[in-house]
């Protein structure tokens, strides 16, 4: 079987408190993009364990740790799944914010319940993802939606639409922890008005209201990232972010930025007119 497992994008990140446990309590919209990994996999009953071949020019630690392997293992406590064979080809850069392994992740269960468990529902295998990631529920629907708690409460949006708009990511040679960003984070100030309730204005009413709080703390640590945030809006993005906690930005354009950027040294850069 192979699946093309997407990227995402926050529109809006804000922190609205902290639970006992230490995690944060998250106010954001979850938008899918067209940037995509692919995963292939396929029974082999000569194995012993499953392995994994991860391809692609991006780090994603040691394959033992990889999402894509613990899904598979959390599903085998849910259903009889054989041992497989794995291949994993990265496009997503990782530690961007833009939740590669949790995609890589969801979409490996999805797969895996339609090839051996067709009884499990969505419901059934978000509460098996949310286990392996706090975003990773999203991706089991992978529909616009307003995300709350830890991530994990999700209100479909489904008239939240960017059609038309040129989508481009700039991710400089960067990566940043989701520890580390959350270690920064200033005090909590819940904001005047939710994510979701900015997404809904027109998208040139955007900058100005919609933020991401990471960029308070990140952009003095990281001084490349606000510079490339100020150039995005040098070139007349609509609209240009950070996204998620990672040190990937993205901008929504009327037209497209490849050709207006070449002052963009040692970055990944993608563009795709949605």
């Amino acid at each position: 079987m192979i699946l093309f497992p997407n990227a995402k994008i926050n529109l809006g990140l804000y922190i609205t408190g902290k639970r006992a446990d230490g995690y944060h309590l998250l106010d954001t919209v979850f938008y899918p993009i067209p940037l995509k990994d692919i995963i292939e996999f396929r029974a082999n009953n000569e194995l012993s364990d499953d392995t994994l071949t991860v391809n692609g020019n991006v780090d994603t630690g040691k394959c033992e740790d990889n999402l894509v392997l613990k899904a598979v293992r959390k599903m085998r406590e849910a259903t009889q799944v054989p041992y497989l064979e794995i291949q994993l080809t990265k496009a997503i850069p990782s530690g961007a914010g833009m939740g590669g392994g949790s995609a890589d992740a969801s979409f490996m269960l999805k797969g895996l319940r339609d090839a051996y468990a067709p009884q499990i529902d969505n419901a059934q295998l978000k509460e098996i993802a949310l286990s392996l990631g706090a975003d990773c529920p999203f991706f089991i629907d992978n529909t616009p939606s307003e995300a709350q708690g830890i991530g994990e409460i999700l209100h479909p949006m489904p008239h939240l639409n960017l059609k038309g708009y040129y989508l481009i990511i700039v991710k400089p040679d960067l990566h940043i922890s989701t520890a580390e960003a959350f270690h920064g984070l200033p005090s909590i100030t819940p904001p005047l008005h939710s994510a979701a309730e900015i997404a809904r204005l027109p998208i040139a009413e955007w900058k100005g209201r919609m933020s991401n709080v990471f960029e308070d703390s990140l952009f003095p640590q990281y001084p490349i990232l606000g510079e490339l945030k100020d150039m995005l809006y040098r070139h007349r993005a609509v609209y240009a972010s950070m996204t998620g906690s990672g040190s990937a930005l993205y901008a929504l354009c009327t037209e497209s930025l490849l050709d207006k950027i070449s002052e963009v040294n040692n970055c990944f850069v993608w563009e795709k007119q949605l």
